[in-house]
């Protein structure tokens, strides 16, 4: 039977994508997983292995779902061309290799304008951008099996383009609410812009606030990270579950939520790429809570 919210990390693919990332995996505990297949601080594009991306998909016949994380140099909202240009045709060949090893979406930073006046002419050229750069490329999804684009709010810093819940409406009207443009809610992005996880209650009000906005089914994937800085910070530093000032109570809620249902949980926090990690045996409980 297929977990409601399967459990799982980043985990490096060291020597390959089944010998190495699936087998730290399993080797941890983890239900599921989300690699990089490629230089994450780099724009060299990876072909890949074609015998490794088989023996990748083969191995997780089980039902271990899988994500791929785009590089941190994406960036669709940048005023350097050649950014841009690059950005673009990153995203292009993540989509690729998703398909190739069977993973159900590519992860990607929704990006900043760089522009430190915050210009509103500049801010709406770069939407136009995002625009340009991600419809064509979400119009070219064939099918519905086809790897979904998951946009990962950011934690407010760089004059971002989205951060906070109520920046995913004009980023997704940029992309006419395209039906394979998922989201990825990354706890301490979301908690840094200003979302209220801490408080009784504010966990299920962002999640209502996403689903209004995006619709059901949008919610794609968690990434599960705590934060080292309180609310509003516009920080992004993960910390372990229950030891920053989220809170355990807001991953509770969270697995307890209907718009949750099927979404897997992804840890980034300190530690969670090594077996014994707290942060999995703890939202393994939680998990099992939010049932009760």
């Amino acid at each position: 039977m297929a977990l409601r919210n399967p459990i799982g990390s980043h985990v490096p693919v060291g020597k390959g994508l089944a010998s190495g990332a699936l087998a730290k995996a399993r080797e941890i505990g983890y239900e599921t997983l989300q690699v990089f297949v490629g230089n994450p601080r780099g724009w060299a594009a990876s072909k890949g292995n074609p015998a490794e991306d088989r023996a990748f998909r083969e191995a997780r016949e089980d039902g271990t779902r899988a994500f791929i994380h785009a590089p941190y140099l994406v960036n669709l909202g940048s005023p350097t061309p050649a950014t841009y240009e690059k950005s673009v045709e990153t995203v292009a060949h993540n989509l690729r290799r998703a398909a190739e090893i069977g993973a159900e979406g590519v992860v990607v930073h929704t990006g900043s304008f760089v522009d430190p006046t915050g210009s509103e002419e500049k801010y709406a050229a770069a939407m136009r951008q995002v625009r340009e750069g991600l419809l064509p490329l979400l119009e070219a999804v064939e099918d519905d099996a086809a790897p979904w684009l998951l946009l990962e709010p950011t934690a407010g810093q760089g004059r971002s383009l989205c951060a906070g819940v109520e920046d995913l409406h004009p980023y997704l009207s940029a992309l006419d609410f395209h039906p394979k443009a998922g989201i990825c809610l990354d706890t301490c992005h979301v908690f840094a812009a200003g979302a209220p996880l801490d408080e009784t209650g504010g966990t299920k009000a962002t999640v209502d606030r996403i689903v209004e906005i995006g619709g059901p089914g949008r919610l794609r994937l968690i990434h599960a990270n705590d934060s080292m800085d309180v609310r509003g910070a516009f920080k992004d530093r993960h910390q372990n579950i229950g030891a920053g000032h989220i809170g355990q109570d807001a991953f509770r809620d969270l697995f307890a939520h209907p718009a949750t249902d099927g979404v897997p949980f992804v840890l980034e926090t300190p530690g969670s790429r090594e077996v014994g990690s707290p942060d999995l045996d703890l939202l393994k409980k939680l998990r099992e809570q939010a049932r009760e």
